[in-house]
């Protein structure tokens, strides 16, 4: 004789936990990611939010939609949108990205490694290299035209092991590079934003997203 199998084994999607359970951790995770993009408006002259169409970069977009409001609610995001471009995107993600920027009403600023290209500063191996390496030094190039002090991106410590140790607010030096002996410590949620001439700050509000 089979055993009885309980209707949430056998279809294990129709079945969910109270809402006040199963959303409270959802909930603090935006609460997170939202208050970090206002802190990031209050401590920075010239921050930016790195947008590429991808869904981490998507969460962002919709948290600083919260976080800030929209042209119809009277509001709007406070710092541009910033695309490194690699020149091999399907259409539909660079229309879909002009899109949502008009809706928001959010600047929009593109900058592509084909330009870095025909500058000299990006070399391919050969034809066939991907770009996306080479993403670095275009927004490298971006950093020193519009003297960025923080980008905002879509890194989770989840990822991978390299960012296990990541701060939400990671200091960069004057040439772009992570050192770990001059991160600062994130205690209670205190950010430590000060910054010398040349250097920036990468900023990851959904480092505690898995």
């Amino acid at each position: 004789m089979n055993a009885p199998t309980s209707p949430e084994l056998l279809h294990p999607m129709t079945h969910h936990r109270p809402d006040h359970l199963s959303n409270a951790h959802l909930d603090a995770l935006e609460e997170e990611t939202i208050f970090i993009l206002r802190e990031v408006a209050a401590a920075f002259e010239r921050p930016t939010l790195l947008f590429s169409g991808g869904k981490d970069s998507l969460v962002m977009l919709k948290c600083a939609e919260k976080a800030f409001g929209t042209p119809a609610t009277g509001g709007k995001i406070p710092y541009p949108l910033l695309m490194i471009d690699t020149g091999h995107n399907f259409h539909e993600v660079t229309d879909f990205r002009d899109a949502r920027a008009a809706e928001l009403g959010a600047d929009l600023i593109v900058r592509s490694v084909e330009d870095s290209m025909a500058r000299g500063t990006v070399r391919l191996a050969h034809p066939g290299e991907s770009r996306n390496v080479h993403q670095s030094v275009t927004l490298l190039e971006a950093i020193e035209e519009f003297r960025f002090d923080a980008l905002i991106g879509g890194a989770r410590r989840d990822e991978e092991k390299a960012r296990a140790k990541e701060r939400i607010f990671s200091h960069r030096d004057s040439f772009g590079q992570w050192q770990p002996k001059d991160q600062r410590p994130e205690l209670w949620t205190l950010f430590n934003t000060k910054l010398q001439p040349g250097e920036h700050f990468r900023v990851f509000p959904i480092s505690n997203w898995t």
